[in-house]
């Protein structure tokens, strides 16, 4: 026997008898944790190429090896085609053979495959008909793929079956690949059947690339106890750190891309210019001469901020430009609270690899809103932190300074007494707090940044209405502040009107304000409707409309007001008292009356107003149309509509659940909800028309008025359809009319389309040919499966099926005559 020492690498090649031609060579890992530490593995991931493997020793194993023994088969009279697996150890004296396979290799197939640029077809013909000399395989230049494994806990020893694994749609749209190994399906689901599981493949320019997306990947997916390293390529990557000579760029940091933006910016900051500075950059500090700004005895007076996860709004729509007015007025306001101009600004921005061109945006719209502000961009810090922030991801952050007189500082607490008069400042909207509860609103309500938005004015999207940004008061205020009518100006930023109002008032004095004086905005109706949350969450989290507070004398009040009105919506919302020993230092009445009385809509992404034929106090109980659910399975689709008339302001009650088979999950979805189910077999019955006979004696005992077919797989008599004619909804996962009847997403992938999607229609006696009420389309990405497609179309289907419910049960679309939709435009936003 022989020690051997070194690296052990994959050469694989295709053979077809004759000539060999050899893939990239791979290495895969057979410990099962990080570091190569704990037992072996059939396997827990690979990459591809390996940069150990030069071309002049891809070469050497060619002749040496792979040619070598193909030959020598052929000269046995057994020559070898198909793929030649040679696993090898890379030793001081060269490679040496450690085993020949007759296959691809698991993981390594995962790595190679999706390197492969030819037509794998192809390449399996040439290598057939003995062609490889001269159809040699293309693979792709300059790219990595690493796979990641994943196993089940307590493999290689013993472990458990069928776990529920969840989030392989969501990895699979970001374009990686799932192969899957120890699956199986169960109800509808995929579980656990083996020990490795599955393996993420990412492809990527470089292999640090690839290893990152793939952990993504993996960390995306989850099933409990899951095995799985993080350091596939470990061995690569430190023999690329040590045989190359890293530059700074390398790192990932651009000092040329810095330089870039600093050029593209100067003369956006340039114009931010006034008296007390040039706002020139370049320099190692900026300069402000407060005596030349016309102050003669100033405090100065600072503020910073950032615009929270609002950024996450941002960066998911690609609208940067916005955010730099939120970090302005965020900064700026709450220098105004203490009676200060502003006079410059600082800005802070910091990524993972610069991307010049967003950057541009974020600073160029700082640099407006310093404009409108009145203050100076004096300067400002770009920083590229690699490994600290995600691939395009970016941190904003914001410094104001400003100056007063020293005797016009506010607010001015001794001056401040019971019976002084608020006035409410209109904001724009949700400004720049509260956006993580925000985005959880929109998760439960099934919205995306692009749907239609259910709030604000129509024909907007969601994103685009929460990334309306902050408005910014310096200019309306500042000379209303020095005429010495205000005695005090709270900024309502984070902690809502609850808690910014009394940082500016004396301990004794309690504030009143009355919501019913003032507008607000329809985003907050929505928020406090779609999140179910209380008109004390309202108050503490948001602005609920008003942007800024002042506090006058009562005899000051009208012509603040006046002042304030000519430029702004402003309202006088309320007054202070003596605050009562134990008592709320803040209460707003009205606050939930006038949330129900915004004007939003509430009909999911088709921005509907359901009110369901009532009028008057939108808080006056409607009568709710009753609706049975038809069912044969899971009933993810009735969980959705569940859902969605568990909303106040829906305009639809499942009155019943009926089933055609016993004891399915949806049956359990159901009863969970409180609502009645009955099972319909239709196994006990001799006909359809008896069969339907009794899904309709159903229907009239639970007085329904409309019916969802939601995964119910039998086929309605002609009879039964004309009865419930206008009142049977069903939804298909394809974009009707095409791709009709059964295996849908099949049938899409098939025909090569690039879009598919769901459609919500009225039931007719022809399959899939009703009137259709809704649609909404999906991407058909490349390397999508069924599997994959279908996940993608159900999701849709969880947004659309309830919305298109509501639109019928609230009567604002119907089934004509003529067999066409009608519309009610009173009912619609």
């Amino acid at each position: 026997e022989e020690l051997l020492e070194g690296e052990e690498v994959s050469c694989l090649c295709f053979s077809d008898g004759s000539s060999v031609s050899p893939m990239p060579p791979a290495q895969d890992h057979k410990r099962l944790q990080d570091g190569d530490q704990g037992p072996n593995t059939g396997g827990m991931g690979a990459y591809c190429p390996t940069p150990q493997v030069s071309q002049e020793l891809l070469q050497q194993i060619r002749e040496t090896v792979l040619q070598k023994t193909v030959d020598g088969m052929r000269e046995e009279g057994a020559p070898y085609v198909g793929v030649l697996y040679a696993g090898l150890m890379l030793t001081k004296q060269g490679p040496k053979v450690l085993e020949f396979n007759c296959r691809f290799g698991d993981p390594e197939c995962q790595v190679l495959l999706p390197l492969l640029k030819s037509d794998l077809y192809e390449v399996i013909l040439n290598t057939m008909n003995g062609k490889l000399a001269a159809n040699a395989p293309v693979w792709h230049q300059n790219s990595s793929a690493v796979t990641v494994v994943m196993a089940s806990a307590g493999y290689p020893g013993s472990y458990e079956k069928g776990v529920e694994i969840t989030g392989l749609s969501k990895v699979q749209v970001t374009g990686l690949q799932v192969f899957h190994a120890g699956t199986a399906l169960k109800e509808g689901g995929v579980v656990s059947s083996g020990g490795r599981v599955l393996t993420v493949t990412a492809v990527s320019s470089s292999l640090e690339m690839a290893l990152q997306a793939a952990n993504q990947g993996v960390a995306a997916i989850g099933f409990p106890g899951a095995v799985y390293r993080h350091d596939i390529g470990h061995r690569a990557i430190a023999h690329l750190n040590q045989h190359r000579g890293l530059t700074y760029k390398e790192s990932g940091v651009d000092i040329a891309a810095g330089n870039k933006l600093v050029e593209m910016i100067k003369p956006l900051a340039k114009a931010t210019s006034r008296a007390g500075c040039n706002a020139d950059l370049g320099g190692f500090a900026g300069l402000f001469d407060l005596k030349a700004a016309g102050f003669v005895d100033p405090i100065l007076v600072s503020g910073t901020d950032g615009v929270g996860t609002k950024l996450k709004i941002a960066q998911a729509c690609g609208q940067h430009g916005g955010l730099g007015q939120d970090l302005v007025a965020m900064c700026v306001n709450d220098v105004l609270a203490q009676g200060a101009e502003p006079l410059f600004f600082l800005d802070y921005f910091s990524c993972s690899s610069l991307d010049v061109d967003v950057a541009a945006s974020v600073v160029g719209g700082i640099a407006k809103a310093c404009e409108t502000a009145g203050c100076a961009l004096l300067g400002g810090e770009t920083a590229e932190m690699p490994g600290v922030y995600a691939p395009g991801e970016y941190d904003l952050a914001g410094f104001c300074v400003g100056a007063a007189e020293r005797g016009a500082l506010l607010p001015r607490l001794r001056d401040i007494a019971e019976g002084d008069l608020l006035i409410g400042v209109a904001s724009s909207g949700v400004h720049s707090n509260g956006f993580s509860l925000v985005r959880k609103v929109l998760e439960k309500a099934r919205l995306s940044y692009t749907s239609p938005a259910p709030f604000g004015k129509r024909g907007h999207t969601v994103g685009e209405v929460l990334l309306t940004p902050t408005k910014i008061y310096s200019r309306l205020l500042l000379p209303i502040l020095r005429s010495g009518a205000v005695k005090a100006y709270a900024h309502i930023t984070g902690g809502g009107l609850l808690e910014n109002i009394p940082r500016v008032l004396p301990q004794e004095l309690a504030v009143d304000l009355d919501a019913s004086r003032w507008s607000v905005p329809p985003v907050f109706s929505w928020l406090h409707k779609e999140g179910g949350l209380s008109e004390e969450e309202m108050a503490r989290t948001f602005n609920c409309g008003l942007g800024a507070v002042l506090v006058v004398a009562p005899p000051d009040a009208q012509r603040v007001l006046r002042q304030l009105q000519a430029h702004e919506e402003a309202w006088i919302v309320g007054s202070l008292a003596h605050k009562q020993p134990g008592a709320e230092p803040v209460v707003v009445r009205n606050l939930k009356h006038s949330l129900l009385n915004a004007g939003t809509a509430s009909g999911g992404e088709l921005g509907i107003e359901q009110n369901n034929g009532c009028h008057g106090d939108i808080s006056t109980p409607c009568k709710k149309t009753k609706v049975a659910v038809l069912i044969s399975g899971t009933g993810t689709n009735l969980q959705a509509l569940i859902e969605q008339v568990k909303r106040p302001s829906s305009a639809a009650e499942i009155a019943v659940v009926i089933s055609n088979r016993p004891g399915v999950q949806g049956l359990k979805r159901a009863s969970l909800a409180g609502i009645q189910t009955r099972v319909v077999d239709h196994k006990l019955y001799g006909s359809r028309a008896e069969f339907d006979g009794t899904i309709d004696r159903v229907l009239e005992e639970f007085g329904v008025e409309l019916v969802c077919l939601a995964g119910f797989m039998r086929i309605l008599t002609g009879t039964f359809v004309k009865k419930w004619n206008g009142k049977l909804l069903n939804i298909h996962p394809s974009l009707l009319p095409s791709f009709k009847g059964v295996n849908a997403q099949k049938q899409a992938l098939q025909a090569g389309v690039r879009v598919a999607g769901c459609t919500v229609h009225f039931v007719a006696e022809e399959v899939d040919a009703g009137a259709i009420i809704a649609q909404e389309a999906v991407p058909v990405l490349s390397g999508d499966t069924e599997e994959s497609l279908s996940d993608r179309i159900r999701e849709a289907e969880h947004r659309a099926f309830p919305a298109a419910l509501e639109l019928v049960a609230g009567g604002a679309v119907g089934l004509g005559e003529d067999g066409h939709i009608t519309w009610n435009l009173l009912l619609l936003h």
